[in-house]
């Protein structure tokens, strides 16, 4: 009996130093590199109207939902009716730009082709024009264009293309920091492209750059604006691995996070192997009883 205890006892010793080594091993891997140098300011940088345009994060801002814009059938609608049940990725683009908002659209269904979310079920689509001068008919030929492109059943009811007078426009710009100038030497518009992804009660979730989207991004991001009410456990259980980097609009290895991970795991296995050694142990001496008897 005394020599049962003390094996019980040096196996909760055993384990316990494993856990403790294995959690100093992860902890001392997660320590943070040397912070990474900010490059100079780019070149482009340097042309008087470039410096007027970007993106100021206001991350959990309210976007003005009593804005009223034009459909792209003309019909008045309020910002606040595109609202309410679901997440809303929104692009500020304007129609007839020759380069920049047509392939952020194109990323941006591009990246929605290839997950199992659908427009007007999973989420909805938001495209505002910034260009005050636009029309509605400019919006629905937008509209035709990429619902077909998105080829999904019922997108046209999830995908809205909107035009506005200046001052919604503005308003709307501001809420979520979005900063655009018109060159009139051009005729068009400086401006950057992103996407923002706001909650279904119209507060600003995350922010997407670029033109081209990956869809793990696009898809942590709709899950996250839902307050995880779309997606899978898998979704919830990537949401706690991953987190956002505000600086890049991507989502990358959240390390401590992996690192408690890996430490409940750790112990939940010596656990395990420590109540399964000692479930054996009474069917060993029963064994070893039974031997000795017959001898």
């Amino acid at each position: 009996m005394n020599l049962s205890r003390t094996n019980v006892a040096l196996q909760f010793r055993t384990a316990a130093a494993v856990v403790v080594a294995l959690s100093w091993a992860s902890i001392a891997s997660a320590q943070p590199s040397a912070p990474l140098s900010v490059p100079p300011p780019s070149a482009v940088m340097q042309i008087p109207i470039l410096k007027e345009v970007g993106l100021d994060q206001k991350l959990d801002a309210q976007v003005p939902l009593d804005l009223k814009f034009s459909d792209e059938q003309g019909r008045e609608v309020t910002l606040g009716s595109l609202f309410g049940h679901r997440p809303v990725v929104l692009a500020l683009v304007y129609y007839e730009c020759p380069m920049l908002c047509t392939e952020v659209l194109n990323g941006l269904v591009s990246a929605l082709q290839t997950i199992a979310f659908n427009a007007g079920n999973e989420f909805d689509i938001v495209a505002v024009s910034f260009d005050p001068g636009e029309t509605p008919a400019l919006a629905a030929q937008k509209k035709a264009l990429y619902v077909k492109r998105y080829g999904r059943p019922g997108a046209e009811t999830g995908m809205h293309f909107l035009t506005g007078r200046e001052d919604a426009i503005h308003a709307l710009t501001s809420a979520v920091g979005f900063r655009y100038q018109y060159d009139p030497s051009t005729d068009q518009f400086a401006h950057t492209a992103v996407l923002t992804v706001l909650t279904p009660a119209g507060h600003v979730s995350r922010y997407l750059y670029g033109i081209e989207y990956q869809p793990r991004n696009l898809r942590l991001a709709l899950v996250e604006a839902a307050d995880g009410k779309i997606g899978t456990a898998v979704d919830k259980a990537l949401l706690y691995c991953y987190h956002y980097d505000p600086e890049t609009g991507k989502y990358g290895l959240a390390i401590m996070n992996l690192v408690r991970l890996g430490g409940i795991m750790t112990v939940a296995a010596a656990v395990s192997f420590i109540v399964l050694n000692l479930r054996r142990q009474p069917q060993a001496r029963a064994v070893v009883r039974t031997a000795t008897d017959k001898r």
